[in-house]
């Protein structure tokens, strides 16, 4: 996993983060989130949502935590106090943000059920690309440039 993880141990933490790692370079307003929850199905006033970000909402009912869930396109367990998905949604955004930047092209899964890749197997694909990249930098970037004479 990158280091640069911040802590994810309260909601708020987790909302902020899944807020910069959702929408990266979007100011996302709570109307806007409130009505992204209402379309996809779910809850969620504006006001409560801003107040969560705010710090000011510790121990929303589960029907906030599965609205919040429902905005972010999460599994909504990763709200809850010690949840056990956090790696796994931490994960899961990780590759997506190394889709995007082109680092990960394409990825195949022979026997993936409809869940999807399983969060181990994510973890498994980010470790083999960081140790690929760490071997890249280690023998100067490029495989055509022979060794250093250093």
């Amino acid at each position: 996993m990158e280091d640069d993880t911040p802590e994810l141990a309260t909601l708020q933490q987790k909302v902020a983060y899944m807020v910069e790692k959702t929408f990266p370079g979007e100011n996302v307003s709570g109307r806007a989130f409130s009505d992204l929850v209402k379309e996809r199905g779910g809850h969620l006033s504006h006001s409560y949502f801003s107040n969560i970000l705010a710090g000011k909402v510790t121990q929303p009912s589960e029907d906030i935590l599965k609205a919040l869930g429902l905005g972010f396109g999460v599994d909504w367990r990763f709200f809850k106090d010690e949840s056990e998905v956090v790696d796994d949604v931490v994960a899961g955004l990780q590759f997506l943000a190394k889709r995007r930047t082109g680092e990960i092209s394409g990825i195949a899964g022979r026997g993936v059920d409809d869940d999807g890749l399983s969060a181990e197997l994510l973890q498994f694909a980010l470790s083999l690309l960081e140790e690929s990249s760490g071997k890249k930098d280690s023998e100067g970037g490029s495989d055509a440039q022979g060794p250093s004479n250093s």
